[in-house]
Order: C-alpha cells, then structure tokens, then sequence
C-alpha cells in the first residue's frame, strides 16, 4: 500500500493481483489498483491531471497521461475525497508504479502531488 500527503492531498493506493483474468501461459498478468484521493486540507482542490510510470519487472517502463482521472475532474472540498479503481495488465510477474498528479485551487494555482512507487506483485511472487 502506498500512503502520502502533499499539500493537503492524501494519495492511498492498493495493488492487488486479479488471476482470473491474468495467463501465466500467455505471460500476461493483470493488476487492478484502488485509489483514494482525500482533502485534508482546508482549501477546495481540484483534480485536473494525472501521469503514471508503469515499470514491469524486466526494468522496461510505459508512461501515461491525461486529462482527469477516469474522464473527471472532481473538485474536492475539504474533508471530502475521490475514488476510482483502475487496472494494469503487464507481461512480467511483477512490476511498479509511480507517478503525479496535478492539482489546483480555487485561485487557479497549481501543484503537483507526487505518488510514490507502490508494487504490483503476482501470486507466484508474493509465495516465493
């Protein structure tokens, strides 16, 4: 589990490995996280971006961004939160994640919420 609080922005992030839907066979392993992104300060904050480091376990990394977070750009008032679950399928046992988001407040500056390295890691992974 990742846990960190920039800015007044708490970022919660847990991995876990779906089997039903990876193939070892096929080499393909997928992964759905859950993220829960908390107010804790006292200003509104809105989501407005997000980009994601995605390393699997050979060392080999893919990048994603956009606008939103799953096609939304929430305002959050303090006190309140914002989750959403996504997924990541990768071709190794294990891999990483790592990334930011970008935010702003109601007088339109802007900060970046840093999410630091949490793992995705398979059945036969986590046995060895």
């Amino acid at each position: 589990m990742s846990d960190t609080t920039t800015k007044g922005v708490r970022i919660q992030i847990k991995s876990v490995f779906v089997p039903e839907r990876s193939s070892e066979d096929d080499d393909y392993y997928f992964f759905a996280y859950r993220v829960r992104i908390s107010n804790v300060g006292e200003e509104m904050v809105q989501l407005v971006s997000r980009h994601w480091v995605i390393t699997d376990g050979n060392g080999d990394t893919e990048e994603v961004e956009g606008a939103g977070i799953i096609g939304a750009t929430p305002w959050l008032p303090p006190s309140a939160a914002f989750e959403y679950t996504s997924y990541c399928p990768l071709s190794t046992p294990s891999g990483m994640m790592h990334g930011s988001l970008l935010c702003s407040r109601d007088d339109g500056s802007e900060f970046t919420v840093e999410v630091p390295p949490f793992d995705l890691l398979s059945a036969e992974v986590l046995l060895n």
